[in-house]
């Protein structure tokens, strides 16, 4: 049998282990142009609550669906000519220890170990982390970048890539913990406890020559703080709202547009597969700062499928360090 993680209903507010269920299913066969993939690997991501509001830059999850999610296996079957049993690959897929991917969607991947940097690293963590900072936001040596959710998958990313740049770099995150962690274990310059007091005069203080580039995560009341402290012509890379997902009335910033006409502000919005093109310089550019001790990877790996809900639950509320993923197979020999 084959075990998957069924979304029962649809949260209208807060998310729940409740909203799941694990359930046996057939194994699945291949159709023309369709491979069987044993799952290895699922990358536990804020877009996965995302996608249970409706149809974005992808189709909407739906009440009875086997949960999605970017996975990392190995080809079980194949009824595509480009892939081989045995193969690894990753791409979108299922909640699920075997799933049917449609082979143009995947990605063969090298033997890299171990493979969970292909998620990380290397993945949809470290890339989103790249482009979003270096092709979007266009960092100079000597400015300043803050980023919010710094602590998690992507946050811990830019920060360390900022500084690789050469600018300065400022996390924004939740608990005096994890900002101690940030800056003594990762080298971020300084960091914010957004729980702690008055966030606007905490990023003053840390930030006294403003900000240059604000990568944003969470959207919301710290995107409003942030944007009144931006510099002329400063660059907000919007990649995510983590703070809007389990909001049942989602907030923005007010000082739109007033505050990015008189700043000369600009934010774009992307998604990582945006740059899929630039892909190679941004490995590139990864293995090495990570050859050389500029960044240090942190993993945050969940043992097991069934626990793939709270896994994401978890995530939401900001427990995690690094990126997060579920194991749901050893890596092959």
């Amino acid at each position: 049998m084959n075990r998957q993680v069924i979304i029962q209903d649809l949260p209208k507010g807060e998310l729940t282990t409740g909203h799941f269920s694990v359930q046996d299913g057939p194994v699945p066969e291949p159709a023309e142009g369709q491979v069987l993939v044993r799952t290895i690997l699922i990358s536990i991501d804020a877009a996965n609550r995302a996608w249970m509001q409706g149809a974005t830059y992808r189709e909407a999850v739906k009440a009875g669906d086997v949960m999605h999610g970017y996975i990392i296996g190995q080809v079980v079957r194949s009824a595509d000519p480009a892939f081989a049993e045995g193969d690894l690959v990753g791409g979108e897929g299922r909640w699920a220890e075997q799933v049917i991917c449609k082979g143009r969607l995947l990605e063969k991947l090298p033997d890299h170990r171990p493979l969970s940097h292909l998620i990380s690293l290397l993945g949809i963590a470290g890339k989103t982390a790249y482009h979003g900072l270096v092709n979007v936001g266009l960092p100079k040596p000597g400015e300043t970048v803050v980023v919010s959710a710094a602590a998690g998958s992507v946050g811990i990313f830019v920060g360390q890539i900022a500084k690789a740049l050469g600018c300065r770099a400022v996390g924004i995150a939740g608990g005096a913990e994890k900002c101690a962690w940030l800056t003594e274990e990762l080298g971020f310059d300084a960091a914010i406890d957004y729980r702690g007091g008055n966030l606007f005069r905490e990023l003053r203080a840390a930030c006294p020559d403003g900000i240059d580039v604000y990568f944003d995560n969470v959207g919301g009341e710290i995107l409003e703080t942030v944007l009144f402290q931006m510099n002329m012509k400063g660059r907000v890379v919007c990649c995510g709202a983590v703070s809007q997902y389990n909001a049942t009335a989602p907030t923005g910033p007010r000082n739109l547009p007033g505050l990015v006409v008189v700043k000369r502000l600009r934010m774009e919005g992307f998604i990582v597969m945006d740059f899929a093109d630039q892909d190679a310089k941004a490995v590139a550019d990864l293995n090495g700062w990570a050859a050389n001790g500029q960044i240090k990877v942190v993993e945050d790996i969940v043992e097991g499928l069934e626990n793939a809900p709270a896994a994401l639950v978890g995530l939401l509320a900001g427990e995690n360090r690094g990126k997060r993923m579920v194991r749901v197979a050893a890596d092959p020999a």
